[in-house]
């Protein structure tokens, strides 16, 4: 180490937007601002001016052809890319994994800490699904390609000095998959964004926003709303999902598509309930929700163990069902969980915000013998 400086770089999967797994890096340049950033394709149109501030290393996966759009097609060769990459003269290497990003070769006195979002989930626990539903010819290549994917996977992660991860149920895949141990670092999420609604102010309506992807199961919330006749307003896209959704729809659903950022936060606070019938790594929309005030209705598995409190911030149906969620609808009503404390749920919502997250890492860091200290005030990004 150069001073009492480390000089550091920070791996990420792929640069293409700002989800959640980008919040997190953007998390850590506050933390490191002069650190290097390495990952295997950038579109520095797609993220935050934090990101942009730092310098920026594709790996080879970005001179492939249309790489910048198909870059999944190309995972196979991505635990390759990372070994080619140097990172000779850092002292303190932060994997961001989702997609491949911690089989980089750090030098032998460097230390690597990966920040796990998920393993991947096309690889391991939901590789059944994705076979399922591959086309014919991507279904032959997916078996001996992912068996390489998980040698790699497995390979690396032997590698890490040490894990954190984003909730409980990615601590047990950690384990599961990697047989290694991780301390539990829950992801920024930016309560100070979201502001309750005065009571008068919140609607009958329950709400389902995100992406309508199939293992988010935007289905059984239509499924079971049909059911219940109660107001459902869905929020989200692609617009064809939604279109194929709201042919099953009733007359009491409305789809409102995608919609602006401060349009989303009236709808959060003004809401009865967020309906998440999906099994998440983390889920941060839900404590974005609780952040304006409001109760969650979550399926009881994955990540929504961490945040929602039975009866405190929302309730839980225990099985993917129809029939469940309609259960824990009738019951949310019957019992006037809507009328839960909506400052008690904010309060909760704060042990999810980004100074949680920051403190969480450095005590990490700490822990592993590189102090460093947490920033309480930061650079605002454009």
């Amino acid at each position: 180490m150069r001073g009492s400086k480390p000089r550091v770089a920070l791996i990420h999967y792929w640069l293409v937007g700002m989800r959640g797994g980008e919040k997190v890096l953007e998390q850590l340049c506050h933390m490191f601002p002069d650190a290097d950033i390495f990952t295997h394709v950038y579109e520095p149109s797609k993220v935050s001016d934090v990101i942009r501030r730092h310098k920026v290393t594709e790996t080879s996966i970005a001179r492939l052809p249309f790489a910048r759009k198909y870059y999944t097609r190309y995972v196979s060769r991505m635990p390759r890319a990372l070994e080619e990459l140097d990172l000779s003269g850092y002292d303190l290497v932060i994997s961001s994994e989702s997609g491949p990003a911690k089989g980089v070769i750090p030098q032998p006195e460097a230390l690597h800490l990966c920040y796990v979002h998920s393993p991947m989930r096309y690889i391991w626990d939901h590789y059944g699904i994705y076979r399922r539903n591959a086309d014919p010819i991507t279904r032959r290549m997916m078996a001996p390609l992912t068996a390489q994917l998980r040698m790699a996977d497995v390979t690396s992660a032997a590698r890490v000095d040490g894990f954190a991860a984003n909730s409980r149920f990615v601590q047990q895949r950690v384990m599961k998959y990697w047989r290694r141990p991780s301390r539990v670092i829950h992801p920024p999420v930016d309560v100070a964004r979201f502001r309750p609604a005065p009571d008068t102010e919140v609607g009958s309506f329950y709400l389902y926003a995100g992406e309508l992807t199939a293992y988010k199961r935007p289905d059984l919330a239509i499924a079971a709303f049909n059911r219940l006749g109660l107001p459902l307003v869905v929020i989200g896209g692609p617009s064809k999902a939604e279109k194929a959704l709201a042919k099953k729809a009733n007359s009491n659903i409305r789809f409102l598509g995608r919609v602006s950022d401060e349009k989303l936060r009236k709808y959060f606070a003004a809401c009865r309930a967020l309906v998440f019938p999906g099994e998440e790594d983390f889920g941060i929309l839900p404590v974005e929700v609780m952040a304006s005030g409001r109760p969650v209705i979550a399926y009881g598995k994955g990540g929504a163990l961490d945040y929602v409190v039975d009866g405190v911030t929302g309730t839980f149906f225990r099985d993917q069902s129809v029939d469940a969620l309609v259960e824990a609808v009738d019951q949310f009503e019957t019992e006037r969980m809507y009328r839960l404390d909506s400052q008690r749920i904010v309060s909760h919502a704060q042990n999810f915000d980004a100074a949680q997250f920051r403190a969480g890492m450095a005590d990490f860091l700490a822990d592993h013998g590189m102090p460093v200290a947490a920033p309480t005030t930061l650079r605002q990004s454009a």
